[in-house]
């Protein structure tokens, strides 16, 4: 899952607002160097992260859905407004992927009706006060526990579970140490044999790790995700494409005997 970040504050440095031309061309070169998924974020996560208005939000994304969806690739959207969520399913929309875990209001009455792919996150508190001293008895069975009730909130509203995946969220409301603690027992969190999406790319637990800066985090990202997918995580959201397969095509050619 390739990213393209439609907003101003990206954490990762690579926010493409108000150019749609350049957007395009980001989520292009994402296309290209190998995603499955491409995921459209118009709203800034980040810890610490000021909530944008819809008419915004919706004014960011809307331009580059239309442009990238006919290009055959699925598209998710990151939001958690169900207003979004619907103007992005009209628009072309094959996924949305939501921080919230469709828990606000409405989220689950906006994409219900549709075929869409859904991604559950787990998230600790909101993006601008999560990471204030977040606190877990059990960080595993309390991101497990909410992501077993989302699942059962979706099936109840006749979302089927082929539809879903599920995303523990990394740096959502958590200390570096309840990270590799998920990390760690990471089969653990999947709920019924559901998908399990890991997007820990540039992130600041890489930073912690390293000491690296955020701009230098690759060779981190790419290791994280090698070992999220030896974990059993099936997609993975990074910035680095290209070096992501490729260090997956190794692990695939050593395990498998499986090469281009």
């Amino acid at each position: 899952m390739g990213i393209v970040n439609l907003t101003p504050d990206s954490f990762s440095g690579d926010g493409l607002v108000g150019d749609v031309d350049r957007a395009i061309r980001h989520a292009r070169e994402q296309f290209e160097a190998g995603s499955d998924i491409l995921d459209i974020g118009a709203e800034s996560s980040r810890p610490g992260a000021i909530p944008t208005p819809e008419d915004e939000e919706l004014r960011r994304l809307i331009p580059v859905l239309r442009e990238i969806t006919p290009w055959g690739v699925p598209v998710s959207v990151d939001t958690y407004k169900p207003v979004v969520m619907r103007a992005a399913l009209e628009a072309g929309a094959s996924m949305i992927n939501d921080i919230a875990g469709l828990s606000r209001p409405g989220a689950i009455e906006a994409v219900a009706g549709s075929d869409c792919g859904i991604c559950l996150m787990h998230m600790r508190g909101e993006p601008g006060t999560m990471q204030q001293a977040p606190c877990y008895d059990d960080v595993v069975s309390e991101v497990r526990s909410f992501l077993a009730d989302a699942v059962a909130r979706c099936q109840a509203a006749g979302i089927s579970a082929e539809r879903l995946v599920l995303d523990p969220g990394f740096g959502f409301g958590k200390t570096l140490e309840h990270n590799l603690a998920m990390f760690r027992r990471l089969s653990e969190l999947s709920v019924e044999d559901l998908p399990l999406l890991v997007g820990v790319s540039r992130k600041t637990m890489l930073g912690a790790i390293t000491g690296r800066p955020v701009g230098q985090r690759q060779t981190a990202s790419v290791a994280a995700a090698l070992v999220a997918a030896q974990k059993g995580a099936k997609i993975l959201r990074v910035h680095d494409v290209a070096a992501t397969r490729d260090a997956l095509a190794v692990w695939s050619a050593i395990e498998n005997g499986e090469s281009k």
